[in-house]
This record gives C-alpha cells, structure tokens and sequence, in this order.
C-alpha cells in the first residue's frame, strides 16, 4: 500500500494537470511581460489581442512568420489545451513551436518577438512543454533583462543539459559567459545541445550573426578547454582522449564545415578546428579528414578564410602531397598561387603550397594534367615556398619530366610545357633562381639527355666539365633508338638542297623538321657529322651559298637546348677553319656570335668564345685584297641594307672588343655586351695598355651592328644587340634613333596576331621586346618622338597594349632628358590625349590610361602646369555658358536648369579633376606661381558648382590643397607678393560659407590661416562671415583633423585681425563681438572633448589680458549660471596665470558695473537685453554674472598659484597685490551699486567677497589693502576693514603667519581708533580688533594691551556714539578673556564707563539694550577672568544696577546678559566682599521689586551653592543679616502682590537652606536661635501686627526647614515649643495673618512630629508641652480661622511620634471630651479625627475602644447627620481594623 501510494505521489508530481486552483493560478501567472499578480488575472482573449500584435509586427519584418498563423495564431488556440491533446498532437505541436522559436531568435530585443513568445508560454506552456528549445532560444541573449525574466517562470525540473541554471534561477540573475562557457566545456551534453541548436537554426535558415557569435564563441572556448582538460604526458591516453575528442567534436564541425546556405557557421567552424589543429596534435589522418571536408564545403563567401584555416591545418601536418579531393579543390581557387602568396603576409602557407606542389607534380606524371603547371610555377616564384621545399619540387618536377611516356604524353605537349616551365625556373632571378640552379647542379641523372628529351635547354649554368653519365633509367630499347634515327636520316636524304640565307627566307616548315632531326641526333658526334654532309645542308657549296651556315647560326640563336647550340657553334666553327673560308670576310657571323656569348649557358658562351678567337684569326694581317664579305648579298630580305665593315673596323671589334672579353663573358652572361658598350661609347681608353676605337670605328661598328638588328629576322637576336646599342645615344651626331627608327616602324605596323607569332616562335618575352624597340627613340630627337605620337594615334597600334604602354614608358623615362620646349609640347599632347574618350565606350582607353599615367609620373614644369590650368578656364567657362538660344535660369538652390550637355561638362570636370592633381603631385611649393592662376580656377569652380548642382569638393580641395603647399614659399621669399586687390580673399569666403563638405571647408579654413600669417590684408576683410560660418558647421566636427583646422585658423587669423582692430583705435572687445558671439553660439555642438582646448586656443589668440572676461560673461549670458556652464568657464579661466586671471576678474566686475549705468556701452556688446528698460531684465542679466564671479574665484590655479606670494618679494608679487587690491576695491563697490537693487546681487557679492577674501593669504592680503587703507575715501576704507574683519573669521588660529601679520596690523588699527573722526570706520576697527584679539592677542600682550587702552579711553569707548560703545564694550570683553591681568591697568578707566553705560542704558528714556548687554558682557568677563577687579563700590554699584535693569522690565537678551553677569559675579568674587556687598544691596533690591529680588536670591543661592564651607561659616553674622532682613519682608510690605510675596519666600527659605547644609550645628545654632529670639521679641509689644507677620514669615522657614532636614534638626524644636504654644493658645481673633500664622505653626509641628525617630516628644515635658493645646484647639473647630484639617494632621503624627499607651490615652480622653461639645463642627473635626488615629495606630489606638463606644453609641443618634454620617464611617473602620463587628458591643 506504501509502495503504490508513493508511485501515485510520484505521477502527481510528474503530472502536468491538476485541479488544484492555486496550483492553476499560479501556472497562469507565469509571463515574460507582466507581473504575476496582473498576468494571474488575465483572461486568454486578453492575452491573445495583446500578443496578436506583436506576431503582427513580425510578420510585417518577416513574412516567413506568416506560416504559423494558422498553427499558433489561429483563433482556435484560445482553446487549446495541452494536457487535454493526445501524444501525436503534442508532438506536432512542438514541431510548430520550436520552428517559431528558431525563427523568432534574431529578434529577441525586439518587444513584438516578447510579445509572440508570452503566447506561447501563456497558452501552450511552452516554458513547460518545449523548455529546452526555449531556453536554446534565449541562451544567447543570456545578458538581457528577459533572459532573467524566462528564469522566474521556468519549472522547477529543468532539461538535464541546463541544469548548470539552476543557481541564477534562484537567484534571478543573468549567467556570466565565464559560466557557460565553462558548463560547456565540463558537460558535453550542454555544448551538444548549443550546437544541435545552431545547426537546426542553419539547416532552416533561420540563423541570425548573433547565434552564430555566441556558437563559435562557446565553442572556441569549450573547444580550447577540452583541450586542456583531455592533455596527458601518457602517450597511450593522450590518443584515447584525442579519440574521444573527436567522437564528441568531430560530427558537429563535420555538419557544420558543409552548412553551405550559412557561410558564417562555416567561418565559426573554422576557428574551431583551427584550435583543434594548432593545440590538438591530431594525427595526420584527422587533420586530412578536416581538409578534405572543409574543401568539400567551401563556397565562393568562405573560400579565402578557408584557405587561410587549410594553410593552418598543413603547417600541423606532416610535408606530405596533398590529398585528391583538397587538390581539385584547390584548382578549382581562380588565382591561387596569387590568393596564396597574398595570403602568406600574414600566415604561413609554406606546407600548403608544397603540398599542393607536390600533388600537383604527381597528376602531371600520372594523369597528364597539364593545367596544374602555371599554378606549381606560380608557387615556386611566389617566394611561399622556403629553400628545401623549392628543391623538393624542382626536382620532382625534373624526374616527372623523365617519368613522363607517350603513353600520357602522346603529342609531347605536356613535355614541352614542361620543359618550358624548367627552362624558366632555371632561368629565374632572385633567391628562387639561385635555389633552382643549385638544385640543378645537384642533381644526379643527365641533364643534357633531359634537355634533348624535352626539347629545352634546362640548365644554363653547369659546369664546363662533361655531363655526368645517366643516371636514370631509359626504357626504351636501343635497337628502337637506332631505327628511329636511321629512319631520320632516310627522310633527311630526301629533302631537296637549300641554297638561300635562313635569314632571307623563311621556309618554316623545312627549319623546323631540320631543327627536330638535329635535336635527335645532336648527342651523338657520328650522327651528327652525318647530318652535316646531308644534301639539303649543301655543305660543299657553303663559302658561297649562305644555307649552311645561316642554318646553324640561327639554330644557335634559338631556344633549344644547350648541347644543340654547342653542337651549331661547333660546326660553323669547324666551317671556318676550313682552307676555302680563308679568303672570305665573315663579319656577317659577328653579331650571332656576340648573341651566342651572351647566352645564359655557359657551354654555349664557351663554344661561341671558341668561334669568336677563330673568327680573330681572320683578321690579324689585313690581306692584299679586298676579302669578299660572306652574305654581302642574300643573307637578308632584299630591303634589307646592311652597312658592312672595313677591315681595320672588323679587326678592331673583334681585337679590341670581343676577344679581350672572352674571359670575362664566360664567367657572366651580360659582360659581353656590357663591354661592347663601352667600347663604342667612348674613344677615351681607360686603360692606358689597351687600345681605343676612333670615332670613326665606333660609328661605323655602331652601323654595322644597327644594320644586322633591323636585317636579321630574329627578334631574340634584335633584343640581345639592343640590350647593348640601346645603351648609345649617339655617336659623332648620330644617333641610335636615327639608324634604328625604322625597326620600331616595322615592329609597330606588325598586327596583334603576327607579333604574338613571332613572339610564341622564339619564346620571348613581349614586354622585353616592346621596351627595347621603343627604347631606340631618344631624348629630343624630333623623327622619334613625332613616330611615338604617330603610332600612338594609330588604331592599328593602339590594340597592342604592350606596345602603346611601352611607348608611353619611353616617353616617361626620357622625359627629364627633354629640352623645355620639347617638354612643353610634350606635356600638350599628352594631356590631349589623356582626355581622349573611347569613341564605343565612356571609359577611358589605353591611350587616355596611359598618357594620366605619364603625366602623373613625370616632372612637370611651372609653365606647363599654367598651361593646363588656363586651358580649364575656357572649358569650364564653355561648361557654364547658357546656350545660345536657350535662356539660363538660377533656381533658389542655384542649380541650373538650362546648361551645356552632360557630356561636355562631364568632359569638363574630368578635365579640370585631372590637372588639378597633376598641379597638387607636382609640388605646389616649387610653383608658387601658380597661386593667381589657382585662385581663379577656385573662383571658377564656384561658377561650375552651380551648374553641374554638385559640391565639386574633391575639385575644391585640390585647389585649396595646393594653394596651401605654395604658403611657405611666400612667407620664406620677399620677392613673392600676393595681390590684395586681387579678391582672394571674398573667393575663400564663398568657397567656406557656400560649401557643404568638411573637406573643403578644413582646406580652405588652413589656407585662410595661412594667409593670415603670410599676407594678412588678403583675408582680413573677409574674416567675420568665416568665423560666423565656423559656428554653424566646422566647431560641430568630431574628428582630430577638424580640430587641427579650427586650431590653425584661430592661431594664425585671429591676432593680425586683433592688431588690425587694435589699429583702428575703436574698442577692441566691442568690435570683435560678433566673432566671439559665433564661437560662443556654436559651443553647443562642439564636441564635449574638444570645447575646453578649443576655447582655450581661441583666448590665447585673442590675447586673454583683453577678451578672457568677454568670453566668460558671454557664455553664462548665453546659457545660464547652471553647474556645467559654471565648471567649464571655471576650467577655461584656471587655465591662465593669476595676473591674467585677476586682469579678467576685474574687467569682469567692469563689465557688471557697466550694466546698471543709464547707458551701457561694453555691456550692450557683449551681451543680451542690456538696452532694456526693464528693470527685472537688468537684474536678471546681472545676476547671472554675479553667480560666475565667486566660481571663478576659486579655481585651483589661482589659489595654488596666488599662495606662493608670500615666498616672493619681487615685482610680480607686488603687481598681483595691486591688482588684488583693486579686484578688492571693485567687489566691495560693486556691493554697494546693487545693494539697493536686489539682496540676491548683494548676496552674489558676498559670496564673492568672501572667496575673494580667501584666495590670499592673510599677511599678503594685509599687504594688498594697506594702500586702499590710506585713500581719502572713507566708506572705501570701512569695507575693507570689514572684508579684513571677515578675513580674520576664517583663519585657522594654528597659522603662525596668519597670527604675525594680523598682531603686526593691530597698531595700524589702533591708530584708525584713536585718530579717526568717522564713528563707522572707528566701529570697524574696533571690530577687527576684537576679532584679531580673540584669536591671536595672547600672543602679543603689549599690542593688545595698547589697544584695549586706545578702546577703553575717550576715543571710543567716551564718544557719544551707541553703535562705537557697544563695540568697544564687547571688544574690551575679549580683551579681558586675552589680557586677563595685564589689562588691570586699562580697567580704571574702563569699568567706571561700563558701568556709566550700562546705568545710562537702563535710565535712558529708552532704555538700551545693545549697550546694557555689552557692558554686561564686559562686566562678566572682568568677573570671570579678574574678579579682585571687581569690589567696594564697583560691585555695590554693579548690583545697584542690575536691580534697576530687572525692575526696568527689559527684554530677555538683556535679563540673561545680566543674569550671567550676576552668575559669574557670584561663583566668582571673594566671598566676604561678595555677602558684604549682598547684605548691603538687600535694601535695594527688596525696593526695586519682584524680579530684583528673584535675582538678588539666585546670586545668593549661587554663591552659596559655589563658595567653600569655611567662607560660608566664617560669614554667618552677615547671612544672618540677609535672612532677617529677608524674613522681615512680609512686614516691610514692598511686595504687594500675595503670590510673588509667597514665591519670594520660598525662595528665600530654598536659599536658607543652601546656608544651612554648609554649616555646622555649632554655627548655625546661635543663629537659629537668634532668628526665634528676633522673631518674638524683635519688635515692641505695640506692633502685634508686624510681629504677626514677622512670625509667619518665619514659621514658614522652619516649616521648610523640619520638612528638609527631617530627623536632623528634631531637636531645634525645643526653639520653638514656647512660641507656638503661646501662639496657638492666643484667642482667634478672625485675623488673616493669625490665621495663616496658625497654620504655619501646626503645620511646622507636623513636620516636627512627623520626622522625630529620636523620642524627643515622647518625653513629657514635650508631649505635656504641646499635646493640651493642640487637642484643645478642637473646641474652636466652629470659628471662621480654624485650620481643622493642619490640626488633625498634627494630632494624629503628635500620636504617631509620641508612641506610648499613656501618651495616646492621654490624648484620646482628651479627644472624646470634645465629642459631647454642642458644636456640631467640634465633634465632627474630632471625629475625623479619630477616623484617622484609627486608620493610622490600628489596633494600638482602639486599647481605648471601650472608653470609645459610649461615645460612639451616642453619636449615632446624633442630631446632626454629617456628624451621624462620619460617625458610622468611624465605626466601619474600627470593624475592619478589628476584624469584627461592634454591633454587639454598642448594645
């Protein structure tokens, strides 16, 4: 049962549905939007119109949402109800849901996507049902607030994979990316959930930037976490761990590296394995796997970052080949080796590109693939490749060409290609070349066999020593061999004899069969010789048919390999050295030979020195006749003239020349032409051992040589010759031009299709070709450049690229040869063409190209460039010319309606753009001439913006730029002026107030600066509507450049316009108001970090000392005294010294005081509403300066700064005191200008002065003002004593200079006291006298003792004034606290005049308050500092006063001033002087009155309170004195009033008892006694009245006394027993006072009796004494002065303290007696009587009950029924005293 109750409990908890309505409210309060208390509220309509909107809103973003409309938005799903939906419905559903939430993840901070998703959480639960998609959905906004707000409603039981959430859910706060990232990296489920995520959001394309950054984030760190987390130092684990990695890993990046439709996924993936493969140390295996799938994944987008992450993948691969699949990728990459190489500036891709190299190689043998060539050549001279790995691919390169069959190759194009390919290599320059002809000498198979093979000459740098034997294997057979030569050889005898020049005539076909025969029999010497006696070669007939011999010159003038060129030299060689050559001239084979020794191989340079030293042998002895020129007829086409040669010339070219030389031409291929150069440049030998060629030689060599380069038809020949004549500009006047002009012609006229032939049939280069055929025209040689431009303008000409760029390049590299004039019509037509247009198109042709290109490229020259410029006048006036017959209109924009076509205003600003740049690269500082011609082109543009409605900024800022270069030209050189008359300066302006670009307005605002330094009366006049323009525009720039330009106009415009202003004598500040208004208007769109040093820039140019105030007051007049407006021109002012800054403060104070004058001048121009008549718009604008004043007064330079005066004692120090002082002078006037006007100004001016009063030190300050101290101004001096006054306030009383300067002031003050006649000015002094005292006079005793004698003598405290009196009264108070005995010689002549004021205040027909308190005020500090001052007659007079002051009835102030007085005089005076002078003054005070009195009591309670024991006892006689006096008042009668008589008394006795408590009993005794004596006997019998009233006065003070002092003084009572005998036993007379006297008599008994614990009244004689007379009293209970209720009190404490059987029988006899009285009042009072006994003694007193109940009995028929009533009331208390009833007794 337990077991299926807790299997229930479970499915509960599990269950999603429930009936339990708190549970459901609770689940319905769930809400990303609302608080749960509002949401639990809502009904699912509400939601749903609500949440409408936002799907709405995400529709109109994006109509992929539309689909779920039906699904999710349906008005059905207010019904839905997911508890209630089967499995398959759910299921479903979830699809749709989570579909909707990948696509609403973009859109997260968006609230229409919030809004969507509340749907889906209110209604389908989705935070319950679909948690793991949702929270996938949110995760990556993991920062924002909703992210925390989806925690609060999440379930409890979250997805296993996120359950790292659960501590932010309970605290709801967002998760740190540390966090996830580390879960992630810990949980492989959580990173596996991220990324299925990712990958379903991409596979649907609903993928957004930031999904994918936080994927790759995540995953990047997770991935490098695993990493370190998986490491192992055990070889055996690392590899399980790597595997496990992978497993983990690898499917995920698998999937995501193919996501082609996301190329940011593929990126994002990337980074990953490129952790996985820089930190991993996978195996090549797997990084090959992560090749291969990247390249199969890869799109155009991601193509280059994946070759960027394949390049770091392979440098942590094995050197291996790569694999197929990333090879044919690879291919596939247009320009790779380029993309590659551009790729390795930054990574490197060493290891990719040999891998690909090498694969590459490996198709080519195996496959054929020929296409993979250019790109393994492209990366060998890519320089991506290092040393080794280059060798590694060359030589694979090599032994593919040996591995490579007909079977792959069956036409030999691959082989050819191939052979191409290694040639150039071989032939390559910089480090690569050098590795590849290393790589070649290291090889170990033939390399000549390989050359013959592929057809190329492959090595042209190995060594002269025989080819090593071969090394790789030939699989051919020999016997195949030996059938295909011979086979050769039959089809070589059948062709027919050729007798013709090869250079006449070119029968390709035959040259080419003969060149291939040769090639196959050129390594064997026996094939080879019988190739030569072959018929076609015509070997017999050679000396005089030129077949033979031409065949094998141009055979060695070819690209083929080296052993065949050997083989050609060799046989011409052999030719020559034949008997019937001997008498020939063969100077025809000269310039070949000098080909062949300038071949890269150097067999080949060997072989040709061989033939050149026996070519030297024909000309050592010159023969007696003439020789026949071998080729002197047909060795060239017809039109061919060959300029042949002399024997001494051939001689001298070949001795002179070329054989001296050969050694040299070994060793380096060029050496033999660059000696054939200098042996025909010069006739002046270097050399003296060696001979030099005429000019006439060198002409005719020069001839020769430039004969056989235009005859020969081999291109590669011509460029090898004029590799060496190109060097010649000339010899004796002619020049190269002139010999070779018509090559160029012929070269030129060739079409694209016939030179490209020509180019492919000898393997040349084109562009060498076209460089050295251009390259004959020379410097100023007028044929030559007229045939450049000719060719140029040729249609035909200008399809060849080549050539025409070319051309352009001769022009460029001869143009700083050019004579100027040459140079000028150069530059012309150049420029024409460069604005040549494609007739077929709008772009530029190859023409235009190249002419910009040269013009850009060369100097151009000062009339050049104003020869461009002038021809832009006339287009652009063209350009905005209104059309003949057209009107032109200006619209408000000033753009035009009617004007030219667009193509010639296009033409035109393409026109006017390109010369501007030519003038800005020229170097407009070196053509300063050009600055008019600039200004107008400027002026121009301005016409043409209107026309073309463009801003031509880029035009403008080329002028401006330029203009600006020249400045430095014309500021250095006196001879340059500019013309002021010119305008260029209203050009500027336009330029800056028309313009819109920043750009523009930067340039022309740095050269308006500029001008301003260099020729200030070109600009000055057009300044201001710059600076108002700046406001508006350039101040609101941000950026650094914008700030340098506002920075150099101000630095460089504003002072000559300051002197200029300066100049016109009018008020400088007015006059630059409307320039310092532009700045200040534009301060709020500057740039906050700019605005201070901007500012600060603009002041210092200004020149601070004059505008520093302008621009402050302008500022708060402009925005307010608010707080930033108050800091920021607080930082501007402490920016400046403290000379300037008090220069600004006081022409700020100027300016204040300007405003309230009837006609402002300086404020009208500066600032606002200063000419209203409005008296609140006066204020207002004064108010708002007044608030900057005390701000600027406390920066903190100028306090930091203004403190080191005191170290200083020169010149400036005493300049900043001047100006301090007047700074002072002007404040203080200042207050009192607008003190009158509103107490908010004058409060400003408080609060200024007081900064002010701060700023110095107060020694400095002392110094500043002593000469505002001697002006005749008196109101001037009182201000400044004041502001010293509040000065001294605020010093520390530590300061030991502050107390020097001031104590050093105190004479000077003195002086001002004694000698001044103005009574303000004495009260102001006297003011800082008392104030420097106070904190400093101990100090300085002497100088505070003079002065106190100054105060106290007829100069101030004498004079009639109050106001002085009172100052000096108080002043001297302070005297005394600082003085204390040392002013006791001063006091003489003051305290008779403090008390002469104080009794003239209080008698004054209006008494004085002020002057009654201070000379209190003196008179308590002389009491508390000196009182031995204070005796005799001063204290008699002292207290006489103070009577009369309380009696005045003056105000409180005036009562405690006296009362502290008083207070200090009693505490304080010696006490006999003191009692003495009390009992003297008692009289007085008791006649001044009630309240003098009151005061005289207090001071007698006081001292009584505060004087010793001993002084109170040494004096009894005279308190005895005091107190009779004061217990005689009642009678004396000066008090009428009842009330303030009985409060005096209990003063009075309060006071006794002060007395009392300090005596002893054998002192006060005799006066206790004496005071019962005085108060029966001291009058004379015939005064009962006075006596009466004597009596009572003291019976209160005893009453008082027994109550007090209790049990203490019982036995004083024997003082007392006759005399309230004798006065109860006097007859009742109706009397008040008796009345009143009784009372206090049974009163005092009371207290007597009630505190006795001694027994004194238990003893007879006591008891006897008074016991009758009290109870008798009873029988008078019925008369009017009866005190019943004081009787039964004293009765019953009489029984109480009397404490005896017999005693209380006594009294109880007694009492009962008085019960059968006919009075009813008598036995009523005895009754109560008895109630209280009763109450009181109990039992003791009921002993006597039955004495009692007779009398009771009878009372209780009483007649009267109170006494009846009381009776019973007796009765009850007896019974319950008893416990028992006496009803049975009173039977």
């Amino acid at each position: 049962m337990s077991s299926l109750a807790s299997q229930l409990a479970q499915i509960a908890a599990n269950s999603r549905s429930t009936l339990n309505t708190k549970v459901l409210k609770a689940a319905h309060s769930k809400s990303l939007i609302f608080e749960p208390r509002v949401a639990a509220t809502q009904t699912y309509p509400e939601i749903y119109s609500i949440c409408l909107e936002g799907f709405e809103e995400l529709c109109n973003l994006d109509s992929r949402f539309s689909k779920f409309a039906q699904s999710l938005w349906g008005h059905q799903s207010q019904e839905a109800d997911r508890t209630q939906m089967s499995a398959a419905e759910n299921a479903a559903l979830d699809k749709h849901v989570e579909a909707f939430l990948h696509l609403c993840g973009s859109r997260l901070r968006l609230m229409p996507a919030i809004k969507a998703i509340e749907w889906l959480i209110r209604r389908f639960r989705v935070h319950e049902f679909n948690t793991a998609a949702l929270i996938a959905t949110f995760l990556p906004y993991h920062t924002i607030p909703a992210f925390v707000t989806l925690l609060s409603i999440l379930p409890a039981h979250i997805p296993k994979e996120y359950r790292f959430l659960d501590p932010y859910i309970r605290s709801l706060t967002a998760p740190p990316r540390a966090a996830i990232v580390q879960q992630a990296t810990n949980r492989p489920e959580l990173l596996t959930a991220i990324s299925q995520y990712t990958l379903d959001s991409c596979k649907y394309q609903m993928e957004y930037p930031g999904l994918i950054s936080f994927w790759g984030g995540v995953m990047v760190e997770a991935t490098n976490g695993l990493l370190d987390k998986y490491r192992s130092g055990r070889r055996s684990i690392q590899i399980e761990n790597d595997n496990a990695l992978m497993q983990q890993l690898g499917p995920v990046l698998s999937d995501a590296m193919v996501m082609k439709s996301s190329p940011g996924l593929q990126i994002a993936s990337y980074m990953v394995v490129t952790i996985l493969a820089a930190k991993g140390g996978l195996a090549d295996n797997a990084l090959t796997a992560f090749m291969d799938q990247l390249v199969h994944g890869w799109t155009p987008e991601t193509m280059r970052p994946g070759l960027v992450t394949l390049c770091i993948i392979s440098q942590h691969r094995s050197a291996k080949q790569l694999s197929a699949r990333v090879t044919k990728a690879l291919l596939k990459v247009p320009e790779v080796a380029s993309v590659m190489n551009e790729i390795g500036k930054n990574h490197r891709v060493d290891k990719l590109a040999n891998g690909l190299a090498l694969a590459l190689v490996d198709r080519l043998y195996k496959k054929g693939d020929v296409r993979s060539l250019p790109v393994v050549n492209s990366l060998l001279l890519g320089n991506v490749l290092r040393e080794k790995q280059i060798k590694v691919v060359y030589k694979s390169l090599l032994v593919a060409a040996h591995r490579i069959n007909d079977q792959v190759d069956q036409d030999g194009a691959i082989r050819k290609e191939l052979g191409t390919i290694l040639v150039s290599l071989s032939q390559a320059g910089g480090e690569v070349g050098d590795v590849v002809r290393a790589t070649i000498d290291e090889v170990d198979f033939d390399i000549d066999a390989l050359e013959l093979t592929l057809g190329a000459s492959i090595r042209p740098k190995l060594a002269v020593e025989d080819a090593p034997e071969a090394a790789a294997e030939d699989n051919t057979p020999k016997v195949d061999k030996d059938a295909a030569v011979a086979q050769n050889f039959e089809k070589l005898s059948k062709l027919k004899p050729q007798t013709a020049s090869c250079f006449a005539e070119e029968p390709h076909d035959l040259l080419e069969e003969l060149y291939s025969l040769f090639l196959s029999v050129a390594a064997n010497e026996s094939n080879l010789q019988k190739f030569d006696e072959a018929p076609v070669l015509s070997r017999p007939q050679a000396p005089t048919k030129l077949f033979h011999a031409s065949f094998y010159m141009r055979l060695w003038c070819g690209s083929l390999p080296t052993l065949a060129k050997v083989a050609a030299l060799d046989r011409v060689k052999n030719l020559l050295k034949d008997e019937e050559f001997a008498k020939l001239d063969f100077q025809a084979v000269v310039p070949y030979a000098i080909v062949a020794l300038s071949d890269p191989a150097k067999k080949v340079r060997r072989a040709a020195a061989e033939l050149i030293t026996v070519l030297g042998s024909f000309y050592e002895t010159k023969p007696s006749k003439a020789r026949r020129v071998w080729g002197s007829e047909g060795l060239y086409a017809k039109n061919a003239a060959v300029s042949w040669l002399d024997f001494d010339a051939t001689k001298s070219l070949i001795h002179s020349a070329l054989i001296p030389s050969l050694e040299e031409s070994l060793l380096h291929e060029d050496h033999i032409l660059a000696a054939l150069t200098n042996a025909l440049e010069s006739s002046k030998s270097k050399d003296g051992d060696k001979k030099h060629l005429s000019h006439s030689t060198r002409l005719a060599i020069f001839k020769f040589l430039s004969s056989h380069v235009v005859g020969t038809p081999l291109i590669a020949v011509k460029l090898r010759l004029l590799q060496s004549l190109n060097q010649i500009k000339s010899i004796s006047g002619t020049s190269r031009t002139d010999l070779l002009l018509s090559l160029l012609q012929w070269w030129a006229r060739l079409s694209e299709a016939e030179a490209q032939q020509l180019l492919a049939r000898e393997a040349v280069d084109e562009a060498s070709v076209n460089n050295a055929f251009v390259d004959i025209v020379v410097a100023n040689n007028e044929a030559g450049l007229r045939l450049i431009f000719e060719l140029i303008n040729d249609s035909n000409v200008v399809t060849r690229n080549g050539l025409v760029q070319s051309l352009f390049g001769r022009i460029q590299k001869i143009w700083s040869s050019m004579k100027a004039e040459t140079q000028f019509s150069t530059a012309r037509a150049l420029l024409t063409l460069s604005q040549a247009v494609h007739p077929t198109s709008s772009e530029p042709d190859v023409v235009a190209t190249e002419a910009t290109d040269v013009l850009h490229k060369v100097e151009l020259t000062t009339d050049i460039l104003l020869d461009f410029l002038e021809s832009l006048y006339d287009d652009i006036k063209k350009a905005t010319e209104k059309p003949a017959t057209k009107r032109r209109r200006v619209g408000a924009s000033e753009k035009s309606i009617d004007t030219q076509s667009p193509a010639d205003v296009s033409a035109s600003l393409n026109k006017a753009t390109f010369v501007l740049e030519l003038v800005q690269e020229s170097e407009p500082a070196k053509h300063p001439e050009l600055l008019p011609s600039l200004f107008t082109t400027l002026s121009e543009l301005q016409h043409l913006r209107t026309v073309v409605g463009s801003e031509l900024g880029y035009l403008q800022s080329l002028v401006l730029s330029s203009l600006l270069a020249m400045m430095p030209a014309y500021k250095d050189s006196k001879e340059l002026t500019i013309d002021p008359a010119a305008g260029h300066g209203d050009i500027l302006a336009s330029c800056i107030q028309r313009s819109s670009s920043p750009t523009v307005i930067n340039a022309a605002l740095l050269l308006v600066a500029s001008l301003a330094r260099t020729a200030p009366d070109v600009v000055l006049h057009s300044v201001m509507p710059i600076f108002t323009f700046m406001g508006s525009s350039v101040l609101k720039q941000a950026d650094d450049y914008s700030a340098h330009v506002v920075n150099q106009t101000v630095k460089e415009v504003i002072p000559p316009l300051i002197e200029t202003f300066r100049k016109s004598r009018r008020n400088l500040v007015a006059s630059t108001a409307e320039l310092l208004t532009s700045f200040v208007v534009a301060y709020e769109h500057i740039p906050s970090h700019r605005k201070q040093d901007l500012f600060i820039t603009l002041i210092e140019n200004l020149g601070p000392e004059d505008f520093l105030f302008a621009v402050l007051a302008m500022f708060v007049d402009k925005y307010g005294a608010t707080d930033n407006m108050l800091a920021f021109t607080t930082q501007i002012i402490g920016s400046f010294s403290v000379e300037i800054q008090l220069h600004t403060l006081i022409k700020h104070l100027d300016l204040i005081s300007d405003i309230f004058k009837p006609k402002p001048v300086l404020a009208a121009a500066l600032l606002s509403k200063v000419d209203s008549n409005s008296e609140q718009d006066i204020v207002k604008l004064a108010t708002k300066q007044l608030t900057l004043l005390p701000k600027l007064l406390v920066n903190r330079r100028l306090k930091h700064e203004i403190s080191g005066l005191a170290e200083k004692d020169d010149m400036e120090s005493v300049k900043i005191r001047e100006l301090y002082a007047q700074l002072l002078e002007g404040v203080l006037t200042l207050a009192g200008t607008v003190k009158p006007k509103k107490d908010t100004l004058y409060s400003r001016c408080g609060e200024a002065l007081s900064n002010l009063l701060n700023l110095l030190s107060i020694a400095e300050f002392i110094k500043s003002v002593e000469a505002l101290l001697d002006r005749p101004n008196v109101t001037l001096r009182r201000k400044v004593l004041h502001a010293l006054e509040r000065r001294v306030d605020s010093e520390s009383i530590n300061n030991p200079k502050s107390r020097e300067a001031l104590l050093a002031f105190l004479p000077q003050l003195t002086a001002v006291i004694r000698e001044s006649d103005d009574m303000s000015y004495k009260h102001t002094a006297v003011n800082c006298v008392d104030k420097i005292a106070e904190k400093y006079g101990k100090k300085d005793l002497d100088a505070v003792a003079a002065a106190a004698a100054t105060i106290a003598g007829d100069s101030c405290l004498g004079q009639p004034s109050q106001e002085l009196r009172v100052m000096a009264l108080l002043c001297l108070a302070s005297l005394v606290d600082v003085l204390q005995d040392a002013i006791v010689p001063v006091l003489p002549i003051a305290i008779p005049k403090a008390l002469g004021c104080l009794e003239e205040s209080i008698t004054a027909e209006k008494p004085d308050g002020a002057l009654h308190n201070a000379a209190y005020a003196f008179m308590a500090a002389l009491a508390q500092h000196i009182p031995y001052m204070i005796s005799g007659a001063y204290l008699d007079r002292l207290l006489v006063c103070s009577n009369a002051s309380a009696a005045a009835g003056l105000d409180e102030e005036c009562r405690a001033s006296r009362a502290d007085c008083l207070q200090f005089v009693a505490k304080l005076i010696e006490g006999k002087v003191l009692f003495t002078a009390l009992e003297k003054n008692w009289a007085n005070a008791a006649s001044s009155g009630y309240s003098a009195l009151e005061e005289y009591l207090h001071v007698l309670g006081t001292a009584l309170d505060k004087h010793p024991k001993s002084s109170i006892a040494k004096n009894t006689t005279l308190f005895t004195g005091i107190f009779l006096s004061a217990f005689d008042l009642r009678r004396s009668g000066v008090l009428s009033s009842t009330q303030e008589l009985e409060k005096i008394e209990l003063l009075i006795n309060e006071t006794s008892l002060k007395m009392i408590y300090k005596l002893n009993d054998a002192a006060f005794r005799p006066m206790f006694s004496h005071l019962m004596e005085w108060s029966t006997t001291g009058l004379p019998k015939s005064d009962p009245a006075g006596k009466a009233q004597r009596q009572v006065s003291t019976y209160g003070f005893l009453q008082h006394f027994f109550e007090n002092l209790k049990s203490i003084v019982t036995s004083y009572a024997s003082y007392i027993i006759d005399s309230a005998v004798k006065i109860l036993s006097t007859p009742l007379t109706g009397d008040d006072v008796l009345k009143t006297l009784r009372s206090r008599v049974l009163r005092t008994l009371t207290k007597c009796f009630e505190h006795d614990q001694d027994g004194f009244w238990q003893a007879p004689a006591h008891f006897n004494a008074v016991a009758p007379v009290l109870v008798e009293q009873f029988g008078h209970a019925a008369s009017a002065d009866n005190c019943t209720e004081d009787l039964v009190l004293a009765v019953v404490e009489l029984a109480t303290a009397a404490d005896s059987k017999e005693h209380h029988k006594e009294i109880n006899s007694a009492l009962l007696k008085h019960l059968r009285s006919e009075q009813a009042a008598v036995r009523l009072a005895v009754i109560k009587c008895e109630q209280e006994l009763t109450a009181r003694l109990g039992e003791e007193w009921l002993q006597s009950l039955p004495e009692m109940l007779p009398f009771i009995s009878e009372l209780q028929d009483d007649d009267d029924e109170v006494v009846e009533r009381e009776n019973r009331r007796w009765i009850v208390g007896i019974e319950e005293t008893l416990g028992e009833s006496l009803d049975n007794m009173l039977q």
